[in-house]
């Protein structure tokens, strides 16, 4: 599955986001379709074995989990690996990689993609075989991966426990093989979703990690209400918050900016055809999630790196420097140049996804064609660059809203001094939101196929 793939009908896409039905009659009238029916139930099938694989922690002798992760998950990147993937990490289960090196190797097979023309022209025009072959070098990158992030992170955790640091060659490979085999387990249950179920696999797996670490992070929270860590207060503060931005994400995931297009009128003999007026539906957050998942990744990529070198060496000190001006954070001034970048790639990702797949110069040459038009807009070039201003400026306030938004997740820590809060903000939130209701729509239209009233 490639990164073209992570983006449809999962996180991203752009046109109509909005719901037509009440979410319960769309799940009663999906439940009552036995297509439907078996769809969802094989979605749920997929959760249990993730949520269950979760639990199954990978054999390390004489190592105790909670005493490796404890010092680990200080970590920012392991801290939002071990969010993403239900508490896998915490646990040191098979599935302690979860998804993310699949969803780095993405992103070096779209940069390579868009820097290699041959690649470019071969995936523009090379329909499901381009497909295919892209498919298979991301499989192939993200083993290389997770070779490579499953033997970074048994280093880093044999710099805080002794026993990890002596074992033998042989058995930290069978731990790498471990990780590396539930890495991509979770990437074919993914893909069986996309294919089986409903929706984007990749999407709902990440969607279903975040859901199921809720239940720890709330835990955390209402812990320290009681032992005095934070107050009441604080506590009212940050559920007011959390309802305020999920109401915020859902407003500009359905908000869209809707262009009239008038249709010609033809006449075939007697009968007048056409003529009537419809709408181009542009969506503000066409990219959806995607940008922002980039970002993540790119900004804690030095301190991935930083592990495959020994502490202390002179490439793990630089990247972990690199590492701190990298990670946003209000409370110290590396912390906001770490702001600017993270915010700056969301721009640029968003940029140049919505550039991908929002071609302007096909839409109006399908206006022209079909004798379609925008009112006080001339066919052709002038409703070429109309769309050209207009989608600049809708990406332009998607991309401030995905920025914003993600950047509330290091806002949530200032309310409340609670570390793992950082956890259930803007990028969270924005993921399940974003999943839940391109899943809900893509339900709504199986149903409205079926004629469902």
């Amino acid at each position: 599955m490639a990164v073209t793939t992570l983006g449809g009908g999962g996180y991203g896409g752009g046109g109509d986001k909005g719901l037509k039905m009440s979410l319960a009659d769309t799940l009663r009238l999906a439940w009552a379709d036995e297509d439907l029916q078996a769809r969802m139930k094989f979605i749920l099938l997929i959760f249990a074995i993730y949520a269950l694989g979760v639990h199954v922690p990978v054999p390390i002798p004489g190592v105790d989990p909670n005493e490796v992760t404890s010092n680990l998950v200080k970590n920012d990147f392991f801290s939002l690996l071990n969010t993403f993937g239900g508490g896998a990490f915490r646990r040191l289960s098979i599935f302690a990689l979860g998804l993310s090196p699949y969803i780095t190797a993405s992103i070096i097979l779209q940069v390579l993609t868009l820097a290699n023309p041959a690649w470019k022209q071969e995936m523009q025009e090379g329909g499901e075989y381009a497909r295919r072959q892209q498919n298979r070098r991301t499989r192939f990158l993200t083993l290389a991966l997770c070779a490579f992030q499953g033997g970074g992170l048994l280093h880093l955790m044999g710099t805080s426990v002794p026993q990890i640091a002596v074992l033998t060659w042989w058995m930290k490979g069978a731990i790498i093989l471990f990780w590396l085999t539930g890495s991509m387990l979770l990437l074919w249950m993914g893909e069986q979703i996309s294919e089986r179920g409903i929706g984007n696999g990749i999407s709902l797996l990440i969607f279903a990690g975040i859901v199921i670490s809720l239940p720890n992070i709330g835990d955390v929270l209402i812990k320290s209400v009681e032992n005095g860590s934070i107050g009441w207060w604080q506590f009212a503060v940050v559920i007011l918050a959390f309802l305020a931005i999920t109401y915020f994400i859902v407003y500009f995931t359905i908000a869209q900016r809707r262009i009239p297009i008038q249709h010609m009128r033809r006449n075939y003999g007697t009968k007048s055809v056409g003529g009537q007026t419809s709408y181009l539906p542009i969506s503000v957050n066409m990219a959806g999630v995607i940008p922002v998942i980039f970002a993540i990744a790119l900004v804690y990529m030095p301190a991935q790196f930083a592990q495959a070198f020994p502490a202390g060496s002179g490439p793990n000190m630089f990247l972990n420097q690199v590492a701190i001006f990298f990670s946003p954070n209000f409370l110290r001034w590396q912390g906001w140049v770490g702001v600017v970048v993270y915010t700056g790639l969301i721009f640029v990702f968003t940029y140049m996804w919505n550039a991908m797949t929002y071609n302007v110069e096909d839409i109006a040459n399908n206006l022209k064609k079909h004798g379609s038009y925008i009112p006080g807009i001339r066919p052709g070039k002038q409703t070429k660059d109309f769309l050209d201003g207009v989608i600049s400026r809708v990406t332009f306030v998607g991309a401030l809203f995905l920025a914003a938004t993600a950047l509330t997740s290091y806002l949530f820590p200032l309310i409340a001094n609670v570390q793992q809060l950082r956890l259930i903000g803007g990028t969270s939130l924005l993921i399940m939101v974003s999943v839940a209701l391109e899943t809900m729509r893509q339900i709504e239209a199986n149903l409205l196929i079926k004629k469902y009233e």
